[in-house]
């Protein structure tokens, strides 16, 4: 029992080490797994032979994965990125896949392992790509959404590639297996199917199929809601976890691969009510588990192939991933993807993934690859993976510079008209001051310096100009000098001051109205001598926290009087603040007088609520019940309550 502590104590070490320690240097939580498996394993000879053991039971994660990759797959979605799905996802996985496999069956392979090679290949790392266009804010680009498409029916294709995968077994290697067996002591596997063949098996594989989309679809409904109403949480997570327990054991009775049965329930199941709850309870346990998978692969690393095959293996990743590289450029093309965007869709989807791994796994399994050929092609996947955030880099320090460079040299737009109000910055938030101003009759004149966006807004009929407004020969071609307000809205918010301190200077008359993205940038700008300033997410806020009042069943009354005495003391409490803040030293700008400030302020608005909240009980009370003060109860039964 002390050496499974101890296991467990080195790989939830390794873990917790290395994973912050990649996030923070940007290389990803798989690559942190992967690399604590490196140091536990080859490195320090920490964890040994048992790692193959672990790495079987820690397969289940894809399983949970495959679940949960089905739950996000709902039918409205699918449609609507059919051909991201099917055009470019379809494309990119043949193209790739066959093109490898002609290279292997060139080095005398046979077609069935090169073909297994080839799907192995084909896939790219989703959580590598996913997570790094999240941390980077590249997720709503061409080049992401299109790279999601990707990995997507990647992800799909995965199900598909397990079910072929034991079809193309290699006799030699499942009659060297069969002797491995009979030498050894004998264990036959559970399964309904063992003795059926033709039409039995056919049919007891339709009925296990029909029971879990009906299962998921009919039963699991009124199952999970009479959980829910026991109201113990642990027992709807060990439900969750007997759903997708269950049906892999369903699906490995009837010989079908596990991961395809967990895929079809998650899709059956992605409407239910109950998606978010199974999301929530699987979660954790698939992240846990597919993390061990990874550090179990990492440990699995032989250190002596690859320095004996160093400059093979260097060789088949570079290959591999200018080969995948060439195959995404091409499509880029035939889909026009332009700009940046193609390289960061290139670049993002050349490595190969963590599937590749799990079809290794299962190749060597099925008797379809030799432990001699996993291992060496392995290391290749790793390297693929360890090179990814090389690949960002490369296209943020490199290529990007390149085409804003390109996008600045495009000659600012002649602006040839005059407005009474100017609009610097038409992002989300200024396009919604240009519409209000338009729909009232006021002309408008509006700059931008991101070409794509004054592109974008000319498509749908809104005129904009291509230059950079914090330019004064521009200001001066647009207007300024008769202009009535000049608003701020440009996403920079060190321009923004500037452009104001400029604009308060040299036309002293102008109203000048900006946005501000927190307190202390409101601050500058009206240091700057901006006329008004209002931060973008007060007013939205505001609105959110009133409706949530009211959801939890405030009356209306009391919610609007509320927010006038929210708006009354954060009114006061900013120029208060303000005043301290600009009477300050910039080392001091926000010190402990100023946070002491702050806290007295929001005290001062909790007492301020309250009083409101009294005078409005008061109110009601005088308003619908007065009552004989002879008579106490008649009195108490009128007193009104806040919630309505």
């Amino acid at each position: 029992m002390t050496e499974y502590f101890i296991q467990a104590f080195i790989y939830l070490s390794a873990a917790v080490i290395a994973v912050p320690i990649a996030q923070r240097m940007g290389l990803g939580s798989v690559l942190g797994y992967l690399i604590a498996g490196v140091v536990i394993g080859p490195i320090v000879g920490l964890v040994g032979s048992e790692t193959n053991t672990i790495q079987h039971f820690a397969e289940f994660g894809v399983v949970m994965m495959l679940f949960l990759v089905g739950l996000e797959l709902e039918p409205k979605m699918l449609w609507s990125m059919r051909h991201r799905l099917v055009g470019m996802g379809g494309l990119q996985v043949g193209l790739s896949a066959g093109i490898v496999m002609a290279i292997a069956m060139m080095f005398e392979m046979s077609w069935t392992v090169a073909l297994t090679i080839g799907l192995i290949f084909s896939l790219s790392s989703t959580a590598i790509v996913l997570q790094t266009l999240n941390e980077k804010g590249l997720t709503k680009t061409t080049a992401g959404k299109n790279a999601f498409g990707v990995l997507l029916f990647q992800d799909i294709a995965v199900i598909p590639m397990l079910a072929l995968i034991p079809l193309l077994a290699l006799p030699e290697l499942v009659e060297a297996a069969q002797s491995s067996v009979a030498a050894a002591e004998h264990h036959e596997e559970l399964s309904l199917v063992a003795d059926l063949h033709g039409g039995l098996y056919a049919l007891v594989l339709v009925l296990s199929i029909g029971l879990v989309v009906f299962g998921g679809h009919y039963l699991s409904r009124p199952v999970f809601r009479f959980i829910a109403d026991s109201g113990v949480r642990e027992i709807s997570t060990a439900a969750a976890l007997l759903l997708v327990i269950g049906i892999a054991t369903l699906m490995s009775l009837v010989g079908v691969s596990p991961a395809l049965g967990t895929f079809l329930a998650g899709v059956v199941l992605a409407n239910s009510e109950f998606k978010h709850e199974l999301e929530t309870h699987i979660g954790p346990f698939k992240g846990l588990l597919l993390g061990l998978f990874f550090i179990t692969v990492g440990a699995g690393i032989d250190f002596e192939i690859l320095w004996n095959y160093l400059g093979v293996i260097l060789g088949v990743t570079a290959a591999v991933m200018i080969l995948k590289a060439l195959v995404l450029l091409v499509l880029s093309f035939i889909f026009r993807i332009k700009g940046s965007d193609r390289w960061l869709y290139t670049l993002s989807l050349a490595q190969a993934g963590e599937f590749g791994f799990v079809l290794l796994s299962f190749s060597q399994q099925n008797h379809v690859i030799s432990q001699e050929i996993a291992q060496p092609l392995s290391i290749v996947v790793a390297l693929s993976m360890f090179l990814t955030p090389g690949l960002f880099i490369f296209y943020e320090k490199v290529i990007l510079p390149k085409y804003e460079k390109t996008s600045n040299d495009r000659e600012q737009d002649e602006v040839d008209e005059q407005g009474t109000v100017i609009i610097a910055g038409i992002g989300r938030f200024g396009q919604i001051v240009n519409r209000l101003l338009l729909s009232n009759g006021v002309k408008t004149v509006v700059l931008d310096h991101q070409a794509t966006q004054v592109d974008n807004l000319r498509k749908i009929n809104t005129k904009a100009y291509y230059g950079d407004a914090t330019r004064p020969d521009l200001l001066e071609t647009a207007g300024v000098a008769t202009a009535s307000a000049f608003v701020v809205a440009i996403d920079n918010p060190q321009s923004s001051v500037e452009l104001v301190k400029h604009l308060k200077h040299k036309y002293p008359h102008l109203k000048v109205i900006s946005r501000a993205f927190d307190r202390g940038h409101g601050h500058l700008l009206r240091q700057a001598g901006a006329d008004y300033v209002e931060s973008e997410t007060f007013r939205s806020a505001l609105k959110v926290g009133a409706e949530s009042m009211k959801a939890m069943g405030f009356s209306s009354e009391l919610v609007e009087r509320q927010k006038q005495t929210y708006m009354r003391v954060e009114k006061e409490a900013s120029e208060v603040l303000y005043n301290e803040w600009a009477g300050r030293t910039d080392g001091e700008k926000f010190g402990g007088d100023f946070i002491n400030l702050f806290i007295e302020y929001e005290e001062r608005l909790k007492e301020a609520i309250e009083a409101d909240t009294e005078a409005y009980k008061s109110q009601r009370f005088a308003q619908e019940a007065p009552c004989d003060p002879e008579n106490a109860n008649a009195c108490e039964d009128a007193n009104p309550k806040v919630m309505s």
